[in-house]
């Protein structure tokens, strides 16, 4: 989804932010405005590098994830279009804690956190909407570790299938098929599982009438089950 112009992809896709700014300070986003292709599975930033930008994903699905021991990977958050990223390392001054990558083709746009910074320092309306983003994702990291410990495997697996939901959407031809297909390997990063005990959960979803699994669609049979699954753990 490219636009004729980079002043027309700001308006539609940064609307959040773009209305918060002056006239002068759109025009300096404007021009420091890049857009960017990736590849399905391409790496956006890495552990340890330094941050220099916000992201903001345009089209596509992002994944930020962390290696842990072992080389075991843990999915952290899903990034949707339109939303932002990248960003808390720069603000906390410190190098990035964790990775993100694309989970099929996307496009993403960046703006130099230099630049955010001194938007920041004369805009108290942009402030806020940096301080509320920064809390919501508190909120919810909060949530998802209390989960990920205290949940049997069914929950982790029945959460994930709801975060996809929530996040993806449906397919619009039959309203029912998770509109993300990840594989076996990210679910499982997702749910913090083995691989194994994730193929193994899907299938007693399977044939519990939960879900339908066709190679990596997803199709939702349940969802209010899979909710109070969810829910319960």
């Amino acid at each position: 989804m490219i636009k004729s112009t980079i002043e027309q992809l700001l308006t539609d896709d940064f609307a959040e932010i773009w209305r918060l700014l002056s006239t002068d300070e759109k025009h300096l986003l404007a021009e420091n405005f890049t857009i960017h292709h990736y590849r399905k599975n391409q790496v956006i930033y890495a552990e340890k590098e330094e941050p220099e930008f916000l992201w903001c994903l345009i089209e596509g699905k992002v994944k930020k994830y962390k290696d842990g021991i072992g080389g075991r990977c843990q999915i952290i958050r899903l990034i949707k279009p339109i939303e932002y990223f990248g960003y808390r390392a720069y603000f906390a001054g410190e190098h990035y804690v964790s990775s993100a990558a694309t989970l099929e083709p996307s496009t993403l746009a960046t703006i130099p956190m230099s630049l955010v910074e001194s938007l920041i320092a004369n805009n108290n309306k942009l402030a806020m909407f940096f301080i509320h983003e920064l809390s919501r994702n508190l909120g919810s990291s909060d949530t998802k570790i209390v989960n990920l410990t205290q949940k049997h495997i069914r929950g982790r697996l029945a959460e994930a299938l709801i975060v996809l939901l929530d996040n993806y959407g449906v397919e619009e031809d039959d309203n029912m098929t998770l509109k993300i297909y990840l594989g076996r390997e990210d679910l499982a990063n997702l749910s913090n599982m083995t691989t194994s005990n994730a193929i193994r959960t899907l299938s007693q979803f399977v044939n519990d009438h939960l879900i339908v699994v066709d190679g990596r669609k997803i199709k939702i049979l349940n969802e209010p089950q899979l909710r109070k699954i969810s829910k319960h753990g």
